[in-house]
């Protein structure tokens, strides 16, 4: 995961203060309340491309021996298979 929680929160608190003082987000209650789903969301989401880049990573490992022997490159071939991964799941 690229971000830790706490950024996660920081960015959360941004974005909601942000919104409502655009005039984009009215609350009713607490932001706090807002805050959390807001987090929880993104959480979520930045699972999903842990969870993908480790399956990534995973059928990658077939080929560990052209990566090595400088045949293929890692980072191209990591990419390729992970948008086509996501093109499929509609991720």
């Amino acid at each position: 995961m690229r971000l830790n929680k706490v950024r996660v929160h920081h960015m959360a608190v941004s974005v909601v203060e942000r919104l409502a003082s655009g005039g984009l987000l009215q609350i009713q209650g607490k932001p706090e309340v807002v805050v959390q789903q807001l987090e929880s969301a993104v959480m979520s989401e930045l699972q999903v491309e842990d969870r993908l880049n480790a399956e990534v990573r995973e059928m990658l490992k077939q080929f560990e021996r052209e990566f090595a022997e400088g045949r293929a490159d890692y980072q191209k071939m990591f990419t390729m298979v992970k948008k086509k991964l996501i093109k499929e799941r509609g991720i």
